[in-house]
């Protein structure tokens, strides 16, 4: 019979690791996509190592600024990806195109693989989005205003249906309806880069040409703001653009732009203080303003994948 001590040492050995387990960080990598002369598609660990890499081309070009707008890791594995102002394309992990869709005569800033398997591309400059089948058809167009906010940066399709859309000129993050009506909007008098919906229903912005962050509210308040130069720390804000809400809570922004003294990439806890920055000049340059970070789930296919095939960094 085992003594009646050892239950008891048993417990108190499982409520000293609890914490341990409960705080344990969570594996992740950093999906991260640079133009400006870097040209480069790579996938890194936090501390940036790279663990895949692909050289992207595109037209040549002043500044060699050549798409790097956005970048979705997708659930097979594969990457959505643009090296110019018009070809969206998705690669697999063995560097083999699979997809790809000229939007002739437009700029595109940003795109979106959807669960029923369409693409959602933002066609800058035309002013429309489209939702295209793997043919390349368009299954669905919804037209933009031709003020401006046809001219969009960031844009992302919302859990109801909606379209979250930034524009530069007019400086303006804009709410549009399935159809493309403008059912919210905040003005931000920057050239807005970036805007994303978080859970509690605010509005995380990212002002790109404004320096700064800020939260809105619904009835359009600003909950909190970090201009210039980030509370408590040496770093600057430059041109600010892709935002991410953690599973945790925590909120990851992009810091383009910034020089070789700043971190390109900034994750904030609750509290708004720094817990982890990507800073990897040498590999992204001045040109970093898409990227995303792959949580548990996403971070294992990846090293799966790459285990599996074998592929060469």
């Amino acid at each position: 019979m085992p003594h009646p001590i050892f239950p008891t040492m048993k417990l108190l050995s499982a409520l000293l690791l609890a914490p341990l387990t409960l705080f344990a960080e969570e594996d992740r990598l950093l999906l991260v996509g640079a133009s400006y002369g870097k040209n480069i598609l790579a996938i890194c660990e936090t501390d940036g190592t790279v663990v895949w890499q692909y050289k992207t081309g595109g037209p040549k070009v002043k500044n060699n600024h050549t798409g790097h707008h956005d970048v979705q890791f997708l659930e097979n594995g594969n990457i959505l990806f643009h090296d110019s102002w018009s070809v969206t394309s998705e690669i697999t992990p063995k560097r083999e195109i699979v997809w790809k869709h000229d939007s002739k005569g437009a700029n595109v800033h940003a795109f979106q693989r959807l669960a029923d398997g369409n693409t959602m591309i933002a066609e800058s400059g035309i002013g429309r989005i489209v939702h295209l089948d793997k043919e390349g058809q368009i299954q669905k167009e919804v037209p933009l205003p031709k003020d401006g906010r046809h001219q969009t940066r960031m844009l992302e399709i919302l859990p109801n249906g909606h379209y979250l859309s930034c524009a530069e000129n007019p400086g303006v993050v804009t709410e549009y309806d399935a159809t493309g009506k403008i059912v919210w909007e905040y003005p931000t008098n920057t050239r807005v880069f970036g805007a994303i919906r978080l859970k509690n229903g605010n509005t995380l912005i990212a002002t790109g040409s404004g320096n700064s962050i800020l939260e809105v509210s619904p009835d359009k308040k600003v909950v909190w703001e970090i201009a210039k130069k980030i509370p408590g720390t040496d770093i600057e804000l430059a041109w600010t653009t892709d935002l991410q809400e953690l599973p945790n809570g925590n909120l990851v922004i992009g810091n383009c732009h910034a020089g070789d003294k700043n971190p390109q990439i900034v994750e904030f806890d609750k509290d708004r203080k720094v817990v982890w920055t990507f800073d990897e000049y040498e590999l992204v340059g001045n040109g970093l303003a898409c990227w995303e970070i792959l949580d548990a789930k996403q971070t294992a296919l990846v090293r799966s994948l790459l285990k599996k095939t074998s592929v060469e960094k």
